[in-house]
Order: C-alpha cells, then sequence, then structure tokens
C-alpha cells in the first residue's frame, strides 16, 4: 500500500478549504483517509496553514509520499526542513540538539519574514500584523507624490487656459480687421468694374 500526503477538498462551490491527510493512493481524492494530518484554507489573504508538524513528520519518516501542493505547504511551514535535519541526526552529523536549536533559528527566521505565502496559526500573529501597520505609511507615500504630480499638471494646464482665454479677444479683433479690409476691397472692385 502507498501511502500518500494530500489534499482533500471540502466547502462550498469556489469557496474551497483543504484538510491534508495521510491516504492509499488508490483512493479517490474526496475518499477514505488514513489520518488527517491539517488543514489548508487558500481562500484568506494570506492562505491559512494548520499542521500537526508532529503527524506529519511521522508520516514522511515512515515513507509516504506528498503531493506537489502538499510539499510545498510542509515546505512552508518547516516539515520538510525538520525531516532532513532528523537525517542529518540519524547519520550522525550532529546531535539532536543541535538539530533542534538549527529548527527554532528556522522559526524566528520565519516568523520575521515580511512577505509570507501562508498564515501559521502557531506561529506569532502579533508580530505580522505590528509589520503591516508599520507599512502602511510607507504604502501612502508614494501615492501622496502621485497626487502632488497630479496637482500641479492641473495648476498648469490651467494657467494655460487663462493665456489663451485673455488671446481670444485679440484674435477677434484681428478678425474682425480682416473682414473689414476684405468687404472694402470688394467694394473697391466692384467701382473699377463698373
Amino acid at each position: 500500500m502507498a501511502v500518500k500526503l494530500r489534499l482533500q477538498r471540502h466547502g462550498r462551490k469556489k469557496r474551497p478549504f483543504y484538510h491534508i491527510v495521510a491516504t492509499d493512493s488508490r483512493n479517490k481524492r474526496d475518499g477514505k483517509f488514513i489520518e488527517r494530518i491539517g488543514m489548508y484554507n487558500p481562500i484568506t489573504n494570506p492562505a491559512t496553514v494548520d499542521i500537526d508538524r508532529d503527524k506529519a513528520l511521522k508520516w514522511l519518516a515512515n515513507g509516504a509520499q506528498p503531493t506537489d501542493t502538499v510539499r510545498n505547504i510542509l515546505s512552508a511551514t518547516g516539515v520538510m526542513y525538520k525531516k532532513h535535519l532528523q537525517r542529518g541526526v540519524s547519520k550522525g552529523a550532529f546531535s539532536q540538539e543541535e538539530a533542534d536549536r538549527l529548527f527554532q533559528k528556522w522559526i524566528d527566521a520565519k516568523a520575521k519574514e515580511e512577505t509570507t505565502r501562508f498564515k501559521m496559526t502557531d506561529w506569532s500573529v502579533k508580530s505580522s500584523k505590528k509589520q503591516t501597520v508599520e507599512a502602511a505609511p510607507k504604502a501612502v507615500e508614494p501615492i501622496a507624490v502621485e497626487v502632488a504630480e497630479a496637482d500641479a499638471v492641473i495648476s498648469n494646464i490651467a494657467e494655460d487656459i487663462t493665456v489663451v482665454q485673455e488671446e481670444i479677444p485679440a484674435v477677434e479683433e484681428t478678425s474682425s480687421i480682416v473682414e473689414d479690409a476684405v468687404e472694402s476691397a470688394d467694394t473697391t472692385e466692384e467701382k473699377n468694374e463698373e
């Protein structure tokens, strides 16, 4: 029996969420499963992942093969890194304490990242909210600069319009003079013809 770690779809139409399950590869996508490992909700922004790392690590150690999407989720949550560290411990490359220290260092670095694809339910949410609040004024500054530039362009256009409006009476006077000259030329031609 080949065990797979894969997603099992739940939710209503166009609003999916998924259970991450360990199941026999011959079972249907939403069919029976051996054990539920976690939950993945791609609708939230960022996507929410709630996973039992110990269960996932146990199944990976027993030979379960994750699908591509589940592998990406496990990588983002640190399960694949922990599996990598456990292999190093089993080969004698370093001790279990060193592996735990490296994994905790990885979790702390991941929590400090500004851009995360997944929202982890067991990580510090307060720090990500604080970063969002601090980033808000920085996002407004470019918009304020664009608004100021647009105001400058609009004032330049308004000045050009006033200059053109001032020139319109002069053009009308010139056109009336030209019309008078044309009329007088026409009358002189008529007199000459007679």
